[in-house]
């Protein structure tokens, strides 16, 4: 794989490609089998990259806080979809990083063996 910055126009068009339903299948049925493994790998970026510390714990008290039930609502709502959202940008670095290394072949620095070795 190369590692190179994509251009927008690139970007767009692989988003066009994996959103045909055939391929998004095959993509979510490969997360499916891999999902615990791919999840500490997620949860462990978020929790090295301090998305879920203090802060996060401040935004749930506050959200479940409000003596208004409409505006107890709109708040959860609110977090959620900001949770959500961040964790699928950290999710896609992740699926980058892992196209890159299952690209890559052979682990970086490591040397392969031969018969001659």
């Amino acid at each position: 794989m190369v590692d190179r910055a994509y251009t927008d126009a690139e970007l767009e068009a692989a988003i066009a490609a994996i959103a045909q339903p055939e391929r998004l299948r095959d993509a979510q049925d490969l997360v499916v089998r891999n999902a615990p493994s791919l999840q500490r790998v997620l949860a462990t970026a978020l929790e090295e990259g301090g998305w879920f510390d203090l802060g996060h714990n401040q935004a749930v008290r506050e959200a479940a806080g409000h003596d208004d039930v409409g505006e107890r609502v709109r708040a959860v709502r609110t977090m959620l979809a900001e949770e959500t959202r961040l964790g699928m940008l950290v999710g896609v670095a992740v699926g980058f990083e892992l196209a890159r290394e299952l690209g890559a072949g052979p682990q970086a620095g490591q040397r392969q063996t031969t018969e001659e070795d």
